[in-house]
Formats: structure tokens, C-alpha cells, sequence
């Protein structure tokens, strides 16, 4: 195994025995795997796209097969199998559409028929990271595939309210396709850029489809305490998964609460209508062990992230998974049929039998900062900064972590000057959506703009507020970034902002391990990234508008 696609890779360098999350050896070999084939697939997808027409079906597949491959969404073996299985299917028949002629690669031309033949595939040498045996040209490789990732995950998210566009599925495929060439670096850079310009696509998309299915977020109180009913707990970033067991659950005498980064459901107004919609219950992902454990009632994943269960804990028994998430002695629920719903039944069944869950903390977090709330604020905003009452914005959007390095960001919240505006989306907020901040005349110090997701609404505000002052470049606007990452999704955010020509922004705890010294050193030269320092430092830089 090699992986170092998320923050945590051992020694910022590549887990090499077992993943630091976890993952065994076998299930990241055949991960790789998967990627390879839809590389493949990608092939005949580029091919079919020069022709002319563009394979849907192929390009839904590859976005859901890369989303299994995100870290923390799928640890179910035979779940990785059947995938791959799906995908030489989909291989041979957009194959036979593109006609499978040329010097095509291995990628594009292996097929298997047994189960043995697949894992002897996964374990050459050839489907590995490290198969690019120089050092720049596989890390501006994996940064595409990593940054398609986050993409795929995305554009999957829209295409299950219905909302797609073709031109996401076959920019996905020329990425992918272009890790097979020899390309020079210039391409290659060329390419990053546009996967980044895919991601914001793929965003502005996922927004519409969000926004038009279930309302705009708005302002919203949310409640972290519980109540005496029993509950269900459901975590990721699946919104239709929620609206469907909202549904399910109404009338039931089940409650039902938000985790991690579902969190933001509480903004949307369609699900506000929902008494038995409770709130939010714990906090970011790696608290699951503790917090699902307390919960007592189910526990359901519609997307990652899902970490390994102890060998202390007993909510195993308790755990639902769907879509690409897996994992072994979970249930998992089918796909919804055409037309249909996901059947939550067995799920409802067994919470009416759990206890109530037990309370972990009490309050409120305020949120629904996204952008069409925030530009209503937009004259408040405004006329706050030109007072001098608002001095500065940072974007600390991202992901959480377990390392204690991301302190970091709980003690740079507690250390802006309270004329500072924190703008955040993803589970990065709960390093300080919990402190107390204050407000400035009104306007919370934290605006919380919804899920990773939702970072499209922090470009859009800052483009909003660009026009507002009458600025001719983003990056004249108040506004520094301090950014965490974690996962493939923040890949994907990042190179969207940089896109947009954002620069100057700070990236932490560490940089990405995947970026070669030299492939670092074009980002930092080019887009003025550099890594965080000490808490005192970045502050006293950010404040200085450095």
C-alpha cells in the first residue's frame, strides 16, 4: 500500500503498512484499484467526448466509484469488489461506444473474471501511486486524481436531487485520462487549474441543487441538547437521505438528530417543518467512537466520514450505511428505487426499541450563513467595515482532524481581534463554533456558511463584497484564509479558490504530502500558499493583511 491522500499520512509522507485511519493494507490496494478502472473507463470517455457525446451513465459511475475511495467512506472489502466489478462492466460498454482501437492503456484493456484475479490486480505494481516513478510528475498526477476526488463527491451529491451537467462528468474524465499520458509539466500543471475550474463548477451546481430543493439556509438556532424519545442519528452530507428520513420518521415517536457534518440540515427551511427534528448531537467526525457510543439509538451514514469502530464499542449492532459508505457488521440500505425511497423501516424499527439518547452537552449554535443570507446582511456588512467596526474577514474553512496540532485553530479564533469576522464551512468549524465570540453591532464573529459543500457560498460572498467595494481583484478585500484540510474534499475546495485567483493562502496543519518539494514550491511561487506557523504570527500577519 502507499496513500497519502488525506493530512494525516505518516510523516506527511505516505502510509506504507496500515493507514493512520485505519485502513487495512487490502483495502487501500484495492481502492487503487477502483481508481484504475475508472481511469480506464475515463479513456474511452475522453474518446467519446471528442466524437461528440458524452456517457452519462459512465460519468455517474465514476463520481460515485471515486467517492468510495474518499478517506473514511467505504472499509467493506467485498463492497470494493463489487464496484470494481460494476466498473469493467461500464468499461465494456462505453468501450464498445468508443470504439477500443489506438494504443490504449493497461487500465483501459485489463478486465477479470474472478474474484482471485482482482486482488492479484490490485496488489501490481502497476495500479500503485508509486507507479510513477518520478517524483513531480506523480505528485502533480495525484493532485488531479485527489482533487477529482473531492469533484466526483460533490457533483454525485447533485446529481442524486437530479441536477447534473455534462460538462462536470467529462472534464472528471479528461483528469483521470491524463494521469495515463506522458505529459509535460506545463500540461500537467495546466490540468490541476482545470480541475479546480471543474470544482467550482461542480459547487455552484451542488448549491443550485441544494438551494432549489430545500430553501435557502437561513439564520437558525440549533438546539445541542436531547430530548426523552428515542432517536436517530444521522451523519455526512446526504440531504436527500435526510429529507427521506424525515419522512420516514414523522409520527413514528422517533427524534431524529444531526452529527458532523450534517449539522448545516438545521439551516434548510424544508426541514424545519419536522417537530420531531431535534437538532444537532456531538461534534466533528473523530468524537464518533464516544458519541455514537452514548447515543444509544441507531446510528446512520449516508457519505464519509465513518471511522473504525473499537473493539469497546457496542453501537456496531446500531450502525446503517448507504450509498458508497461500508463497513463490516454494518447494515447497509440499498439504493433508492427509480422513482422511490430508500427504505428506512428496519432502521425505525430498531430505534422505537433503544433508549432516549443520553445528553453530552446543552445550548444552541447559531448558522445558516451561507451566501443568499449573508448578502441580505450585505449593507450591515458593508457599512460595518467602512465604520472601521469590522477590520478584517478569514476564511478558516475545512475539515477537523484528530491531531492536537489542530489547536491551532481553536487558539486563532480565540485570538483575533474582536473586530475580526470568521467565515467557515465544514466540520473545521467545530474547533470554535462552540466559543463564546460575540458579535460585531449585530453580525456574529462566526458565520457559519453550512458543510464542506457549501464553500462555494465563502467565494461567493467575498466576489459579492468585491463588487460592493468596487475592487477590480479579490484579493484587495479584507479578507485573509487560514485553511484546514483533512480530506479530498478540501483538495477540491482549494484548488477552486485558486481557480478564482485567490492567493496568500495559509494551509494547515501541514501541507499536503502528496505535493513534491518542486510542485510545492509552483504553488507557493505562483499562488503565494504557505504553510501555518505560530498562532501569534499568522494572526499578527493576517491582521497586517499578509
Amino acid at each position: 500500500m502507499y496513500c497519502f491522500q488525506c493530512q494525516e499520512t505518516a510523516r506527511n509522507q505516505g502510509c506504507t503498512v496500515k493507514g493512520v485511519c485505519g485502513k487495512p493494507e487490502g483495502t487501500a490496494n484495492l481502492q487503487d484499484l477502483l481508481v484504475y478502472v475508472c481511469k480506464g473507463i475515463a479513456v474511452y470517455g475522453e474518446k467519446l467526448a471528442k466524437q461528440g457525446t458524452v456517457d452519462r451513465e459512465a460519468g455517474r459511475f465514476i463520481c460515485k466509484a471515486l467517492f468510495v475511495t474518499i478517506t473514511n467512506a467505504a472499509w467493506d472489502d467485498d463492497s470494493i469488489i463489487g464496484w470494481i466489478r460494476r466498473g469493467l462492466k461500464v468499461k465494456d460498454a462505453i468501450a464498445q461506444k468508443a470504439g477500443a482501437s489506438g494504443n490504449l492503456p493497461d487500465c483501459a484493456t485489463w478486465t477479470a473474471d474472478s474474484k482471485e484475479e482482482i486482488m492479484a490486480k490490485a496488489m501490481s505494481e502497476e495500479v500503485r501511486i508509486t507507479a510513477a516513478q518520478n517524483g513531480d510528475v506523480r505528485s502533480l498526477r495525484e493532485l488531479v486524481v485527489i482533487g477529482s476526488k473531492g469533484v466526483a463527491a460533490y457533483a454525485e451529491h447533485a446529481e442524486v436531487l437530479g441536477f447534473e451537467k455534462d460538462e462536470i462528468y467529462v472534464s472528471i474524465m479528461e483528469a483521470l485520462a491524463s494521469t495515463t499520458k506522458d505529459l509535460s509539466v506545463d500540461d500537467m500543471v495546466g490540468m490541476v487549474m482545470k480541475t479546480g475550474a471543474n470544482a467550482v463548477t461542480t459547487m455552484a451546481l451542488l448549491d443550485e441543487a441544494n438551494t432549489t430543493t430545500y430553501g435557502n439556509p437561513e439564520i437558525s438556532e440549533v438546539n445541542l441538547g436531547v430530548r426523552n424519545n428515542p432517536g436517530i442519528l444521522i451523519s455526512g452530507h446526504d440531504l436527500k437521505d435526510m429529507e427521506e428520513l424525515l419522512k420516514q420518521t414523522e409520527g413514528t415517536g422517533v427524534d431524529v438528530y444531526t452529527h458532523g457534518e450534517m449539522l448545516p440540515a438545521n439551516y434548510y427551511p424544508a426541514f424545519k417543518k419536522y417537530g420531531h427534528f431535534v437538532g444537532n448531537y456531538g461534534g466533528s467526525w473523530w468524537h464518533q467512537n464516544e458519541e455514537f457510543e452514548s447515543f444509544n439509538g441507531p446510528i446512520f451514514l449516508t457519505t464519509n466520514c465513518l471511522v473504525p469502530v473499537k473493539k469497546e464499542n457496542t453501537y456496531l449492532d446500531r450502525l446503517f450505511t448507504t450509498g458508497v459508505v461500508s463497513y463490516p457488521g454494518a447494515k447497509h440500505i440499498p439504493d433508492r428505487p427509480k422513482g422511490g425511497m430508500k427504505d428506512f423501516s428496519a432502521m425505525i424499527e430498531m430505534a422505537k426499541k433503544c433508549a432516549a439518547p443520553r445528553e453530552i452537552e446543552t445550548g444552541k449554535l447559531v448558522g445558516g450563513f451561507a451566501h443568499n443570507q449573508v448578502m441580505a446582511l450585505a449593507d450591515k456588512v458593508v457599512a460595518a467595515v467602512k465604520s472601521g467596526a469590522i477590520k478584517r474577514f478569514v476564511v478558516m474553512a475545512g475539515c477537523d482532524g484528530r491531531f492536537k496540532s489542530r489547536d491551532y485553530y481553536t487558539d486563532v479564533a480565540k485570538n483575533l481581534p474582536k473586530d475580526t469576522v470568521i467565515l467557515t464551512a465544514g466540520c473545521a468549524k467545530y474547533r470554535y463554533n462552540k466559543l463564546d465570540l460575540g458579535d460585531i453591532g449585530g453580525i456574529p464573529r462566526v458565520l457559519d456558511a453550512g458543510q464542506c459543500n457549501d464553500s462555494y457560498s465563502l467565494a461567493v460572498i467575498a466576489l459579492k463584497l468585491k463588487e460592493a467595494f468596487g475592487l477590480d481583484d479579490v484579493n484587495k478585500l479584507p479578507i485573509s484564509y487560514d485553511i484546514a484540510w483533512y480530506e479530498q474534499k478540501a483538495v477540491a475546495v482549494l484548488l477552486a479558490l485558486l481557480s478564482l485567483g485567490v492567493k496568500g493562502i495559509r494551509l494547515g496543519p501541514t501541507l499536503p504530502g502528496f505535493l513534491s518539494p518542486n510542485v510545492a514550491d509552483v504553488l507557493v511561487k505562483n499562488f503565494g500558499i504557505k504553510p501555518i506557523t505560530t498562532v501569534e504570527e499568522d494572526v499578527a500577519a493576517m491582521m497586517a493583511g499578509r
